[in-house]
């Protein structure tokens, strides 16, 4: 199987975040892998703790530092997920 072209996508934000000290308007999330996956199954907390794990990592951020999107900013980082997904 070939791997696609862009195994990433970028997500622009309505309204920028701070990422250790820089304003950043626009986040880069990774396709997920298997092992993505597995590594929820040890986060603790329910579905919503363990979406912002998973996503934090695609993303290359903290999960402090995604949960100041709004949540507007936050449909699109889910709908890139998704994406990757179907």
């Amino acid at each position: 199987m070939e791997l696609p072209a862009t195994d990433y996508v970028d997500i622009e934000l309505a309204r920028p975040i701070l990422v250790d000290g820089v304003s950043v308007k626009v986040l880069r999330m990774r396709e997920p892998t298997v092992g993505d996956q597995l590594a929820m199954d040890v986060v603790k907390g329910g579905d919503a703790a363990k979406e912002l794990a998973m996503m934090s990592n695609l993303c290359q951020i903290t999960p402090e530092q995604l949960q100041t999107l709004t949540l507007r900013d936050y449909k699109k980082v889910q709908a890139a997920f998704v994406n990757f997904t179907s």
